[in-house]
């Protein structure tokens, strides 16, 4: 059997196989509150032996997207029940993505209350997509004082506990894509003067901090993290000091005995290929599980896999289309696109109506 098939253990979770269903905003949370149809949407997709939800705000502050979920609220906690009980039954793990927007928002997506909050007032180029009044400017966002530094620790704490009493395995911390957590550790986005900002010790001590408070809240076995350095997205890109920071940030994260860090690679997407000794530095610095993902097919995977290049491997988009992509994977069923115009829309299409391949071979017989 292949390896990419084989049973694996996460920390002292064990997993049915290799395979790691990559987070992917869907925005179809109404309220922000995950519904009916996404229970049935990752239930579909349980044939991964993990899986890592959509981005989901730890904050009203975090909600920077339209119809993305929340996990801060007891109602929140209540509809992601259903998710884990299904994921759950079907031989699958589960981890919440905790994704705190920072500067990538508009307020019209934020609760009443809810502030823009980022490292520094330092305007993000670009627009957010408002289901009130369609693509605006993103604003820009208020200096975070210590008194909010400490409060959004909080808040990402509570969170975490909340994702543990909600049924899921763990978290991942979301510190890629140019969203909050990586907003403190990019010089663009980060020019403040205190001791959270300047020098990449600096840089690196909200991200430290919020992974010690949560690692110690639920348990390291149940803390991983996401990182996306050479990335090239929401107006953050590659800085000279890139491969030093991120060596430095894997032997600091390694010291707090996290899960896994999730290293994602963008340049499938058009982002700068990350840097192989960069790779190799935090392969070799973080003693943990490895996810690596990032315009994976199977037979890459499995040869990475083969070689200790990463311990599990992580796949986004063919899952939109292919809810039973380890089995497509095992049988070497072709696999089906998916349509770009549904990848944010409300509703059932475009996201839990695409078909198994046992039904489409059926119906072609």
């Amino acid at each position: 059997m292949k390896l990419l098939f084989q049973n694996a253990t996460l920390g002292r979770l064990p997993l049915k196989n290799r395979v790691v269903m990559a987070p992917m905003t869907r925005s179809r949370s109404i309220g922000n509150l995950p519904g009916e149809i996404v229970g049935t949407y990752y239930e579909q997709r349980s044939d991964a032996g993990l899986i890592i939800t959509e981005g989901t705000s730890p904050s009203p502050n975090g909600l920077g997207y339209a119809r993305i979920p929340g996990i801060f609220s007891k109602e929140q906690v209540q509809a992601w029940k259903l998710v884990t009980e299904r994921v759950h039954a079907k031989g699958s793990k589960i981890f919440v993505q905790l994704m705190h927007t920072g500067r990538i928002v508009h307020e019209l997506n934020l609760p009443k209350g809810a502030r823009v909050l980022a490292p520094s007032a330092i305007l993000a180029k670009g627009k957010m997509w408002t289901d009130e009044k369609g693509m605006l400017d993103h604003p820009i966002p208020l200096e975070m004082t210590k008194e909010d530094i400490k409060g959004t620790i909080e808040e990402f704490v509570l969170a975490s506990k909340n994702a543990i009493e909600a049924g899921f395995d763990g978290v991942e911390l979301h510190a890629a894509n140019g969203y909050l957590l990586e907003q403190f550790l990019h010089p663009s986005s980060n020019q403040r003067k205190d001791d959270y900002g300047g020098s990449i010790e600096n840089r690196l001590q909200f991200v430290m901090e919020v992974s010690k408070a949560v690692s110690e809240a639920i348990g390291k076995d149940k803390t991983g993290i996401r990182l996306s350095p050479y990335g090239a997205f929401n107006d953050l890109t590659p800085f000279a000091e890139t491969h030093e920071e991120y060596s430095l940030l894997a032997k600091e994260l390694d010291g707090l005995g996290l899960v896994y860090i999730h290293l994602v690679d963008h340049s499938a997407m058009g982002a700068p290929t990350v840097d192989p000794k960069t790779v190799t530095a935090i392969r070799n610095h973080f003693k943990g599980t490895l996810i690596l993902s990032g315009g994976y097919d199977a037979e890459r995977a499995e040869e990475d896999l083969k070689i200790g290049k990463a311990d599990l491997v992580a796949f986004g988009r063919p899952f939109l289309a292919n809810p039973d992509l380890v089995t497509r994977f095992q049988q070497g069923i072709p696999l089906a696109p998916f349509d770009e115009t549904t990848l944010y829309t409300p509703g059932e299409t475009g996201y839990t109506d695409y078909p198994f391949a046992s039904k489409t071979v059926a119906s072609h017989s």
